[in-house]
């Protein structure tokens, strides 16, 4: 249950939701309603099936590039502090899009797997996430619980969209800038907390290694 709540929290915080809705409304606006729905669907499906890759690759991907998971959990916790830092301060951290990357879009008919699907929802910090996280899942219920965080993600991502230009007439941009800087302070505690357990484990390591 700890697993599950940590993985929750963990990814949903750097998926967030809320903070993209300025983002993901200037992006669909000159979409029709029905063509809205259908383009943000896809994309939180788009985002769900990355998100699973990197999820059973992650240990691949260590093995294929030699790396270790502390130094990955190091980096990762560096990563999420900045997105951390950076949704405290109300800004949109520029690994979800960057403006040139929104300007583009503007001028596409088909936006559901990039710029929205990737990286405005998977964005690197929520694929670094679910890379760490998986490896903390050895048993087959392990794996599946890690699946359903991962799935009750992407369902509240896409739930929070669909009423997203509702939820900002109704809560406002100081409203959504409130919710971005809990979450920014959550995130830079799970940051650390991600660079603690890394450092520890590679000192660990290197005692083994030298005893």
């Amino acid at each position: 249950m700890d697993f599950l709540i940590l993985s929750i929290v963990s990814i949903i915080t750097l998926i967030n939701p809320v903070g993209i809705i300025p983002n993901y409304i200037n992006l669909i606006d000159n979409f029709s309603l029905k063509e809205q729905k259908e383009i943000t669907l896809k994309a939180c499906l788009v985002a769900f099936l990355v998100l699973i890759i990197f999820a059973v690759m992650g240990n691949f991907i260590f093995i294929f590039f030699n790396l270790t998971i502390y130094a990955f959990k190091v980096v990762g916790g560096v990563l999420f502090f900045r997105i951390g830092l950076n949704m405290l301060e109300s800004k949109i951290s520029r690994t979800k899009s960057t403006p040139m990357e929104e300007k583009e879009a503007m001028h596409k008919d088909d936006i559901t797997y990039t710029p929205l699907g990737i990286p405005l929802i998977a964005g690197p910090g929520a694929i670094t996430s679910v890379m760490i996280l998986s490896e903390n899942t050895s048993s087959i219920t392990e794996k599946a619980i890690f699946i359903i965080a991962i799935f009750v993600c992407i369902l509240s991502t896409y739930l929070i969209l669909s009423v997203s230009k509702k939820l900002s007439k109704m809560i406002g941009m100081t409203g959504i800038r409130i919710v971005q800087r809990v979450m920014g302070i959550i995130l830079m505690a799970i940051a650390v907390q991600f660079i603690f357990d890394g450092l520890y484990l590679a000192f660990d390591q290197w005692l083994i290694k030298f005893s």
